[in-house]
């Protein structure tokens, strides 16, 4: 829970936090990095102020995840696991986010938007 309070309020686990994450529960700093480093929900780089996660899960890939995944890096300038140099957008995919009935999916800081495709990428990026 202590990692998962971190990871929300920097959207990363920044090292200083995992070190004093350590001391506070007199753990060695190994334990805390063998937990942040297992889930793949931790972030141990730094990621942007919104993070854009492609579902690549097989109702996804059918329905033409890979397109709205190159849509993204080309209108972003990043690819996969990488954040605009502003530090405003990271860019993600996971392999099944469990919606498959919203195919494709695309989910904007925890927000899950269902039947995306080329066309309504801008609409999720009106942030930018």
């Amino acid at each position: 829970m202590i990692l998962q309070e971190i990871q929300q309020e920097y959207n990363y686990l920044p090292a200083e936090a995992l070190k004093q994450t350590a001391e506070t529960l007199d753990v060695p700093l190994s334990k805390v990095l063998s937990v942040a480093t297992f889930y793949n929900a931790f972030s141990l780089q730094k990621r942007g102020k919104y993070l854009v996660r492609v579902c690549k899960g097989t109702a996804c890939h059918i329905r033409g995840a890979n397109l709205i995944q190159e849509q993204l890096e080309r209108q972003l300038g990043i690819k996969d696991g990488e954040t605009t140099p502003d530090g405003k957008y990271t860019l993600e995919t996971v392999a099944c986010v469990g919606a498959c009935a919203m195919a494709p999916v695309v989910i904007v800081n925890g927000k899950y938007h269902g039947s995306v495709n080329v066309a309504t990428i801008n609409k999720l990026l009106k942030v930018r």
